[in-house]
């Protein structure tokens, strides 16, 4: 497994964290990593979490996600 494999894994268990600002500093570390794979996870937090400003900066950190993808291709 190579670093940022490493980084995304770590990063997603993260998103679990009961307090919501470390949730959202992973978000933002994630949004910067740029990994495709954090999708999935960032839908779910989008779509669960309880926390407002966590939902939407995971919406916004899953949109610049698939944009960097589309502009990738």
């Amino acid at each position: 497994m190579n670093n940022s494999k490493k980084i995304l894994a770590y990063l997603l268990t993260r998103l679990n964290h009961r307090d919501p600002q470390v949730r959202l500093k992973s978000i933002q570390e994630l949004a910067d990593l740029g990994d495709p794979e954090a999708l999935e996870p960032l839908e779910r937090v989008f779509k669960t979490d309880a926390d407002e400003s966590v939902r939407n900066a995971a919406l916004a950190a899953g949109r610049a996600i698939f944009v960097k993808q589309l502009k990738a291709k």
